[in-house]
């Protein structure tokens, strides 16, 4: 990590984060919307859910308005273009069933969506990551699709399209694995499926010559498996009392990586120093769900020997387990520093 970069660049950081933060409070996203949302209030009425995952430039979320006026639509992206893009074409179009999510799949399905609430889950040629050391962020992986079928009604239908034999392949032994779904083909997939949308992608695939694979179940009366929604947690914060300068602790302190056993990584990056801060860039990834967020070194108000380190709200963080580990991590890395540094408040999860 580096020494600590001037109040030029800490304020350039400052501001790129608050453009960033601004561009995402524009839009629905599983970080500003609340876990779990009303669905309802959002539409505007109560109707059955259908969850679109990935939808790209919005063909499979035009077919869906116009076949499924009676449903709420619920599209997730990861890409802005593709977001804002969608969007405007609601605006424009006056798609009222339809709202878009900036929002990774396993984070929609695990903090966003409660259990049996789901009537269509459709899946739109999501992307392989054919390397190995990119296989866990696959789609299809097991516990996702646990979740999926825990968030499903009995009776809800799940669809899936994929233009790689090998994904297709890995998908119909997942999908022959989950007692909770049956498949409603002769076949485990069918080669063509008319009465879908053909989205963009899509069509470059057929035109190209490449075979599609095309999936097709529905909810069935076996139990589904226990995948709970996962709430947020209190702010983490810590109060320490010391002698130790903030420039000390900017130039002194060291963040070791943290690699848990369950997928959380904590990753501190750059530091910054401000007027009566420290702040310090961090990535935190959890298996069901990443964050970009600031954690900060603060002079408390009315003294000069007492600091709290908390989530900065760079970022707009969430107070998850893996942002109370960064915390912890962060704290631990500040009292190696000195004997003498007292805690005076320790709110963070675990002690």
């Amino acid at each position: 990590m580096l020494d600590g970069q001037s109040c030029d660049e800490y304020s350039c950081f400052l501001e790129l984060r608050i453009v960033e933060r601004h561009s995402m409070e524009q839009l629905l996203s599983s970080l500003n919307l609340p876990w779990t949302p009303d669905w309802a209030a959002i539409f505007g009425v109560e109707r059955p859910l259908i969850l679109d995952i990935g939808f790209g430039y919005g063909h499979s979320l035009a077919h869906l308005h116009r076949t499924r006026p009676d449903h709420n639509i619920i599209g997730l992206e990861v890409d802005n273009t593709c977001l804002l893009k969608v969007e405007k074409a609601i605006a424009r179009h006056g798609w009222h069933n339809v709202r878009v999510v900036y929002s990774f799949a396993q984070t929609a399905l695990y903090h966003l969506l409660l259990p049996g609430t789901l009537h269509e889950v459709h899946i739109n040629f999501p992307d392989p990551w054919f390397k190995k050391r990119h296989a866990r962020r696959r789609l299809m992986q097991r516990d996702t699709l646990d979740a999926i079928v825990n968030r499903m009604v009995v009776g809800g239908k799940f669809f899936l399209a994929t233009d790689i034999l090998d994904y297709a392949e890995m998908t119909h032994e997942l999908l022959a694995q989950t007692p909770g779904l049956t498949n409603d083909l002769p076949t485990p997939w069918a080669n063509a499926m008319p009465e879908r949308a053909i989205t963009k992608y899509e069509r470059r695939a057929l035109q190209e010559g490449r075979t599609c694979y095309y999936f097709a179940y529905h909810r069935n009366q076996h139990p589904a498996p226990d995948v709970p929604v996962i709430k947020e947690l209190d702010m983490p914060h810590v109060v320490i009392k010391t002698q130790l300068t903030l420039d000390e602790m900017l130039t002194r302190v060291n963040v070791p990586d943290y690699a848990g056993e369950d997928g959380t990584h904590v990753r501190y990056l750059e530091r910054y120093r401000g007027e009566r801060s420290v702040l310090f860039d961090v990535y935190v990834h959890e298996p069901t769900i990443e964050q970009r967020i600031s954690v900060v070194i603060v002079e408390r108000d009315g003294t000069t020997d007492e600091y709290t380190i908390k989530l900065g709200s760079i970022g707009m963080p969430r107070p998850t387990a893996g942002l109370h580990i960064a915390v912890g991590r962060l704290r631990d890395a500040v009292l190696q520093l000195s004997d003498s540094i007292q805690i005076i408040q320790d709110k963070v999860r675990g002690g």
